[in-house]
């Protein structure tokens, strides 16, 4: 049975928005070439300044990824985050929580926040408020659809080669959670930040195709990936170390 947005693709595809083959990938502007990233390259559990790096709260792992995203592509993302403590003796924990807080109301002016973000919404605060990051596009994904799943997954493969994350919405029938695919292991898996646990786990990509994500990512099916731009030419400027729409 296709999923939601499976269901969206499938309707894409008849209209003439089919399948794309992965291109080469925009360069990263030049406001991302000091950048620190959030998360680190080592499989396992994320940590930083004494604080795990989950999502707040059962709304915000869209939040979260898209924390992790702006510090990968804005150093002043990681300045605000790492500062001097504000009032209040505030230390990295506690504004890495007010951090996602914000991005959450503002990537939800409109839908209700207690179901989470859109994949739309995520990309407009992107555009909006991470330039450097460049302008990503919502790919919808037809997991049912053997040519459609694996022209996502190469596109997607494209980016990560480039150097460029990868936020994915996964769930059952509905899409419920976003994760990130940071890269590429040797064997080919990816390395997949999960906000939830606030880990970085391998993504062995059959457990995609065959719709078993959950041990992973905690639901079943891939609903739809949010992609960088394409570009010609593309050189990375440095690179990146290797429920509910919202939570």
């Amino acid at each position: 049975m296709r999923t939601v947005f499976g269901m969206a693709r499938r309707i894409q595809s008849l209209v003439g928005r089919g399948p794309r083959k992965p291109g080469r990938v925009a360069a990263v502007l030049p406001l991302a070439g000091g950048r620190r990233p959030l998360l680190t390259e080592p499989i396992g559990e994320q940590r930083r300044g004494g604080a795990r790096l989950d999502q707040v709260d059962g709304t915000t792992c869209g939040s979260a990824v898209l924390v992790a995203l702006s510090a990968w592509a804005d150093p002043a993302e990681m300045l605000r985050l790492d500062g001097p403590a504000a009032g209040g003796g505030m230390g990295f924990g506690a504004r890495y929580d007010a951090r996602q807080r914000q991005v959450h109301r503002e990537t939800n002016r409109f839908w209700p926040r207690a179901l989470g973000t859109t994949p739309w919404g995520m990309v407009r605060w992107l555009r909006r408020h991470v330039p450097g990051a460049g302008p990503y596009r919502v790919r919808l994904v037809d997991d049912t659809s053997a040519p459609d799943l694996t022209a996502a997954l190469d596109e997607a493969g494209a980016a990560l080669a480039a150097g460029r994350p990868v936020p994915m919405l996964v769930g059952p029938l509905v899409p419920r959670h976003y994760a990130m695919a940071l890269g590429v292991l040797d064997r080919g898996a990816w390395r997949v930040y999960e906000p939830t646990s606030g880990q970085v786990r391998a993504l062995d990509l059959r457990l995609v195709r065959e719709r078993r994500l959950a041990p992973v990512l905690g639901f079943q099916r891939l609903h739809a990936l949010l992609l960088p731009p394409a570009g010609v030419g593309a050189r990375v400027t440095g690179s990146i170390p290797a429920r509910r729409l919202g939570g």
